[in-house]
């Protein structure tokens, strides 16, 4: 029994086996069939676009399969260029892009304008703090606010609006002279984008270098590898804003420490009061906050410091 029962599975393999082995015979006889049939349709497209892309004569276009006659036809040609407006309308544009003037005076139409105001918008606040008098007034602010003690009186968005009025007026010259050298020519078609760029930029290279210590620009020109002869025009932009944004950092560290000492001078007394007492476990801070405002109130302390600021910039 255990020889006929051997037997028997050995039959019952042999079986599965030849199974297997017809069944992979018909899976590649469907894959070859299946592979001559998509062999077939694209040589048969292929042969179809080459046919359809093939010039043809004005003649035959009735016994063809395309509508229209050559005349009627969409010839794509180069793009090409004009310096008249109404020139402009007869060339070929489509994948081209242009941007024109206003009947050629020189200003900008609506959604050129839209763009370029767009774009100065999002970078506002890195012109505001890199070439303005914003980075030293908020910087001394803080420190006025950090040396009274109050860490959230007044609050930052009044801080803000302070610097940026500040700003605006200690640089309202500047940009005055911007509005009426560089804009107002451009408009009127009196200057061309690189020559407004140069007229707005000059205002304000000469506001940051006469706030700028020499010893920046000499060290940035030494980093770039430039020799400065100790004028203005030899000066890139490059190395003048951050000239400018270091020496504005270390003015308004200078008038930070400036504000802190008398401060400093009134907590010293009050814990010095309060050892003297023994009372070591009360915090001097909490008792010396209102003697510094009241010191600060009766100073007259936000004249003093926002006169002084706008002062150190003349």
């Amino acid at each position: 029994m255990v020889n006929k029962r051997g037997e028997r599975v050995y039959q019952n393999n042999k079986g599965f086996g030849l199974a297997r082995v017809f069944a992979a015979i018909a899976l590649s006889f469907g894959l070859v069939c299946i592979l001559f049939v998509s062999t077939s349709v694209t040589a048969k497209a292929t042969q179809n676009v080459i046919s359809d892309t093939t010039p043809t004569d004005p003649t035959t276009d009735e016994e063809s399969h395309l509508t229209g006659t050559q005349g009627e036809r969409t010839n794509i040609n180069e793009p090409g260029s004009s310096e008249d407006p109404e020139d402009l309308k007869e060339l070929n544009i489509a994948n081209t892009v242009t941007v024109t003037y206003d009947n050629g005076n020189g200003s900008l139409n609506g959604a050129l304008r839209i763009l370029i105001t767009l774009t100065l918008i999002s970078l506002a606040p890195t012109l505001l703090v890199m070439m303005t008098s914003f980075t030293r007034i908020i910087v001394a602010l803080h420190f006025t606010r950090t040396a009274i003690g109050t860490q959230t009186s007044p609050p930052n968005l009044v801080m803000l609006g302070i610097a940026l009025f500040m700003t605006l007026f200690i640089m309202q010259p500047t940009l005055t002279t911007v509005y009426n050298e560089a804009v107002i020519p451009f408009e009127n078609g009196e200057m061309d984008q690189q020559e407004f760029f140069e007229e707005a930029m000059d205002p304000f290279r000469q506001f940051m270098y006469g706030q700028t210590q020499k010893k920046d620009v000499i060290l940035f020109m030494n980093i770039d590898g430039i020799e400065w002869d100790g004028e203005l025009d030899s000066i890139p932009n490059v190395v003048l804003i951050p000239s400018f944004i270091v020496s504005e950092l270390r003015t308004a560290f200078i008038i930070g420490f400036m504000i802190y000492i008398p401060f400093i001078v009134i907590d010293m007394v009050v814990a010095s009061v309060l050892m003297s007492m023994g009372m070591m476990m009360l915090p001097p801070t909490t008792i010396s906050l209102p003697f510094k405002i009241l010191l600060f109130v009766l100073a007259d302390g936000w004249s003093l410091i926002i006169g002084n600021l706008v002062k150190s910039f003349y």
